[in-house]
């Protein structure tokens, strides 16, 4: 085992206290999920139509979006927010994840599960995917959100930030989840729907995000937002002006920390080893006073093309891995930093 030195130059950033009115909050890194703020993030809650991320997540990695869905008569069944389609309406996949994120439809919700496999199957995705995201405290009992049928789903704000994480990782995703309105025409009707997520409207650094309420969950909401080279993520749960205290942790994040360079895959030594390289440059969001508490180390497991790994701590805590590999085919000068 070798220790390196990290030598960071960074410069300092003005800290704030910070309250919010939610029962439940948190803020994270997009890149990294590094905590920025937490208030009783394990909490299991209901959490109403912030549930249709996950729905939008089965819908989109189905890899159907372009199919056309015929909508059947069990539509006349949904209640609540809606889309307002009708039974024998053809309309695609991908249009009806707009619906179900634009407009929260619980139409939508009811003709994606339908059309990919039934409410029993596409339930049983959502809770496995659930657990492959690392959602532990997370069930989902339904598509929509509803809870008034003894139907519930249950999730905590440190799951719900894991999978708006996972989700914004996708491209369609993002793509229909920051939409502010669109266009649709189907054989029955036409269309037009714009975004309830009305911080996308009202605040310039917005991303996407999903809105939620029902009487027994109140309100919820899970949002993205970027500014610069900072990629955060908001979610709270029973908060009356959660759209302020969303801007409010945002500009909480985008004040109090800086998006720092931790490995440099161009400027990598390790002694003993000139032809060991990483893959990736690394990035971790710092705050004042902890430019002298990162440190890494490098651990040796030799294994084909592998040299082994590098372990990069934050107040003597692993945050990241990045694996070291060994190029067989060096035969050239490369520049390195003081490691």
């Amino acid at each position: 085992m070798k220790k390196i030195l990290l030598i960071l130059l960074l410069i300092p950033i003005n800290v704030f206290g910070l309250s919010v009115p939610s029962r439940n909050a948190i803020l994270i890194d997009q890149d990294t999920g590094r905590i920025l703020y937490s208030k009783n993030i394990n909490e299991k809650r209901l959490i109403a139509s912030t549930t249709k991320i996950m729905t939008a997540v089965i819908a989109i990695e189905s890899g159907k979006l372009d199919d056309t869905v015929i909508i059947k008569d069990n539509i006349l069944k949904s209640y609540g927010s809606g889309i307002y389609i009708k039974p024998g309406e053809h309309i695609t996949l991908r249009e009806l994840v707009y619906g179900l994120l634009l407009r929260s439809g619980n139409d939508a919700a009811l003709a994606i599960e339908e059309y990919l496999g039934g409410h029993d199957k596409f339930i049983t995705k959502m809770n496995i995917k659930a657990k492959e995201i690392g959602m532990k405290n997370t069930f989902f009992e339904n598509s929509n959100g509803l809870d008034e049928s003894g139907e519930e789903n249950y999730s905590t704000v440190y799951d719900m930030a894991l999978l708006m994480k996972y989700a914004n990782n996708n491209y369609d995703f993002r793509e229909i989840d920051s939409t502010k309105k669109i266009e649709v025409e189907t054989n029955k009707n036409y269309y037009s729907w714009t975004n309830k997520n009305k911080l996308l409207f009202s605040y310039k650094y917005a991303t996407g995000g999903k809105t939620g309420f029902t009487k027994k969950a109140r309100r919820t909401l899970v949002t993205s937002s970027t500014k610069n080279d900072i990629n955060l993520i908001a979610v709270t749960f029973v908060d009356k002006d959660d759209y302020n205290t969303h801007k409010k942790l945002y500009e909480y994040g985008f004040n109090n920390y800086k998006r720092y360079l931790v490995l440099n895959k161009n400027k990598i030594r390790i002694k003993g080893h000139k032809n060991a390289y990483i893959k990736s440059n690394y990035y971790y969001l710092l705050r004042k006073g902890e430019n002298n508490k990162i440190d890494t180390k490098v651990i040796l497991n030799r294994k084909d093309n592998i040299l082994g790994y590098i372990s990069v701590k934050l107040n003597g805590k692993e945050v990241h891995r990045e694996q070291v590999y060994i190029n067989k085919k060096y035969n050239k000068k490369r520049m390195f930093s003081n490691y």
